[in-house]
């Protein structure tokens, strides 16, 4: 296998800049290059020699033994100062070792998974963590690296493969009399994983909404002041706002930490009869996207009909509080009035649901873990049946440990990684 290395901090200009090598030959390269080695998980400052001999900088050098260190290979740090040339001048000379190269995107977290350092639910958490942009993501992204959905995982499969040994052994022994009849532990394994994953199951979209972020669409009729109030949600201009009708002709986003909550808020079109074609086009995309949403404001009047149907939780308000005799129940973009008590009941509304979120956080992770519970409960409703079909019962036992074992990167994901690890960046 080739060593591999690569810049492991952002490009450009820094105070300091990590290039991390790994693989069989690490330790020799760095011996060569920054001698003599600190000992293993110490660190000791060296001057990084170049092939003429001249000093190309003095870094601060970290060894990791593997398997003990993040891909379980034998790896070397180098902190250096952060200057571009300094590490064009780094790159360079480690490209001049023999079956040594530049590591592709992710290839570090690649050859972790490899080496069993972590499980492929745990390397989308590291892409998450890297990505977390509010505080609920980088929590969620923490849970999911640390492992946790893979201990899970592992308790339903070692759960699953007790009951399908189970089911085995009847099988086996079909021609004669079986002291102990085993359905009723079956059964009960059976229940207790597929409650938790129907449980896993409910919680994946608040989970990906975390991950990706919530949307909330702001409705209402032309001029309620639905893009002055994102204006002043927003903090800045990101819709035009005019007295005309029909300015905003498509469906604005601006995306917004609130309360480390990562929400996206959609302007859309003023809903009308009449409108122009474009308009038209505009108004159509903002019925769509508003019944999509995950929250609703509702920018109306008392007597004024829903243009999409609400939901307990959609948010219901009268536009303009500054022109209004009364202004309960009202709210104003132009001069804040009810503003923060909005966000304050958004927040509320979303951070509740948030609690709701389960370690799941893909699509691909939902996928599996249906295709683990469309299997429980074929199997369990072949048991009512009687040991005749148990065989049945044991091969779709089979088809939901395969899907979990999917689901941890054991089995049949060798395309998907590709995927995964290409959207990873260099010297990660």
């Amino acid at each position: 296998m080739d060593t591999i290395f690569a810049q492991a901090t952002a490009q450009g200009r820094a105070g300091v800049c990590v290039v991390r090598i790994s693989g069989p030959q690490a330790f020799d390269i760095a011996e060569k290059i920054a001698f003599p080695l600190p000992e293993v998980r110490q660190a000791a400052v060296r001057p990084i020699i170049g092939q003429d001999g001249g000093v190309i900088d003095s870094a601060l050098v970290l060894t990791f033994k593997g398997p003990s260190s993040f891909t379980g290979e034998d790896v070397v740090e180098l902190h250096l100062h952060g200057s571009i040339a300094v590490v064009r001048a780094v790159l360079a000379l480690l490209s001049t070792f023999p079956d040594t190269r530049l590591a592709e995107p992710g290839e570090f977290t690649r050859r972790a998974m490899e080496n069993g350092k972590l499980d492929l639910t745990q390397v989308e958490g590291l892409g998450d963590l890297i990505e977390a942009e509010t505080e609920a993501q980088r929590k969620q992204a923490l849970r999911v690296l640390s492992g946790h959905l893979g201990q899970r995982v592992d308790a339903w499969r070692e759960k699953l493969i007790r009951a399908a040994a189970l089911l085995e052994v009847t099988i086996d022994f079909a021609d004669e009399d079986v002291p102990v009849d085993v359905s009723p532990e079956v059964r009960g394994l059976l229940r207790d994983v597929n409650d938790d994953l129907l449980k896993e199951i409910a919680g994946t979209h608040t989970a990906e909404r975390i991950r990706t972020g919530f949307e909330v669409a702001i409705i209402g009729r032309p001029n309620a002041g639905k893009s002055t109030l994102l204006n002043a949600l927003a903090g800045r201009d990101a819709a035009i706002t005019s007295a005309v009708a029909g300015t905003t002709r498509d469906v604005i986003e601006v995306r917004m930490d609130l309360g480390g909550l990562p929400v996206t808020l959609l302007d859309t079109a003023g809903l009308r009869d009449g409108a122009d074609e474009v308009e038209a086009i505009g108004i159509e995309r903002a019925l769509k996207r508003a019944a999509d949403a995950d929250l609703r404001i509702f920018l109306v009047e008392d007597d004024e009909d829903l243009p999409v149907a609400a939901l307990p939780e959609d948010i219901r308000m009268r536009p303009k509080a500054d022109l209004r005799d009364s202004a309960e129940g009202a709210i104003s973009g132009t001069t804040g009035q009810g503003v923060s008590q909005l966000i304050s009941t958004v927040q509320a509304i979303l951070g509740a649901r948030s609690l709701t979120a389960g370690l799941a956080t893909h699509e691909r992770h939902r996928v599996a873990l249906q295709k683990a519970a469309d299997g429980l409960s074929v199997s369990m409703s072949v048991l009512d049946h009687g040991p005749d079909q148990y065989d049945i019962a044991s091969e779709e036992l089979r088809h939901s440990i395969r899907a979990l074992e999917a689901l941890v990167g054991r089995i049949d994901v060798e395309n998907l990684l590709d995927v995964i690890f290409s959207s990873f960046c260099l010297g990660k």
